[in-house]
């Protein structure tokens, strides 16, 4: 940091401190509340899940991964946050020196993000990293990327808000686009698959070889299991890919299970062996919306009630996959589309119309022809910057 930088930065009386003490964690939480206070598309989330996602005794992804939080002050007021990570299990699958970045928030004020930015960045080149990108709260798997386009619309469950001039903030610090992906919308359609693609469809799933089948909730860990099985072959060549481990599937079977129906889980055989999966979640986000991120004292009953008797009429496909020795196969492709149309189909059946298939990365071609093919439009986008150190 230069003097100029240096003087302008005690100017306006921006101090960065590392939350070390619970009153700063609840803090970072709850920030945005203050900071989104004006936007109506803002969706608090429940307090209680962010702050097991930060801690490393609650979140398997968090072991033996240093990392570290962080709240910026402007003349003693709290105007922005970041946490930082070195995620072992990124490096250890790409070995780009790449730390991560993520929980940004900030004020409109380029010497607060700029304050952030360098803390975060200065603290991961201590950890040995050659460049900072970001934002992952706190890793691939979890939520992504800052929002870019789309702004008008609040966000489904597990994907990132932000605010417009977001963007400006990073760019102004130097930071580039990595890549984008993307969210596509679907509204309630009487035929989701056109007939043109229909003829192809049955053509290739009348292979005997071809089942299908729901989650089997007497056999749920085992079957949530079996989907990052699949997801970590089927993903294994994406950008970005982390596999999830063994602990990370177990910590996954215990958050779904209060939310997700038979229906919504989707497998498909090949052979006699698990080939290809479609997981779909109620948008637990538009179930949330008046809690201010608050479960207790009551708010716990009425998700309850909204969940499992009234029913979301907003549902979000957050994770589907086909095994990669079924890639550019027809009864690979066929499979996708059979998926996506099983849950449409039992979703819409529910009372769902509107729902979401998200993230999809803009390098995914083929998956964003199929996903339009289905009457899907892209309607937000969210990128992930990065820069060296």
């Amino acid at each position: 940091m230069n003097q100029n930088t240096a003087h302008s930065l005690a100017t306006n009386a921006i101090d960065v401190r590392s939350v070390a003490s619970s009153a700063d964690r609840k803090l970072f939480i709850q920030l945005p509340n203050t900071l989104y206070k004006d936007d109506p598309n803002y969706i608090a989330p429940l307090e209680f899940e962010i702050g097991s996602r930060l801690d490393a005794n609650k979140n398997p992804g968090l072991k033996d991964s240093p990392h570290q939080l962080w709240i910026a002050y402007k003349n003693g007021v709290p105007a922005g946050r970041i946490g930082a990570i070195v995620n072992k299990r990124h490096l250890e699958r790409h070995n780009d020196g790449a730390g991560h970045f993520g929980f940004f928030e900030c004020i409109d004020d380029q010497h607060v993000a700029q304050s952030l930015l360098d803390t975060a960045s200065a603290w991961l080149k201590q950890q040995g990293m050659s460049k900072i990108a970001g934002p992952f709260n706190f890793s691939v798997n979890e939520e992504m990327g800052m929002l870019i386009d789309g702004f008008e619309e609040p966000p489904y469950v597990m994907m990132p808000h932000g605010r417009p001039y977001y963007p400006a903030l990073m760019e102004k610090e130097g930071f580039g686009k990595a890549i984008d992906v993307y969210a596509l919308r679907f509204f309630t359609q009487k035929r989701l698959v056109p007939k043109k693609r229909q003829r192809f469809l049955d053509k290739a799933l009348s292979n005997p070889k071809v089942s299908y089948r729901t989650l089997n909730m007497s056999d749920f860990d085992a079957d949530i299991k079996r989907v990052v099985d699949i997801f970590n072959d089927a993903w294994y060549d994406n950008w970005g890919f982390v596999p999830l481990s063994n602990e990370q599937a177990e910590h996954m079977a215990k958050e779904l299970r209060p939310v997700i129906s038979p229906h919504n889980v989707v497998f498909c055989y090949y052979d006699g062996e698990p080939a290809a999966f479609g997981l779909v979640l109620p948008d637990v986000n538009h179930a949330i919306r008046d809690f201010g991120g608050k479960l207790l004292p009551f708010n716990w009953v009425k998700l309850i009630w909204r969940l499992k008797i009234k029913g979301v009429h907003r549902a979000r496909m957050p994770l589907m996959g086909v095994v990669r020795k079924l890639h550019r196969r027809p009864v690979g492709t066929a499979l996708a589309y059979k998926m996506i149309e099983m849950v449409y189909q039992a979703n819409t059946q529910r009372g769902v119309c509107d729902s979401e298939l998200s993230w999809i990365l803009e390098s995914n071609e083929s998956m964003i022809s199929m996903l339009k093919d289905l009457g899907g439009e892209i309607y937000k986008t969210y990128r992930i910057y990065e820069r060296p150190l």
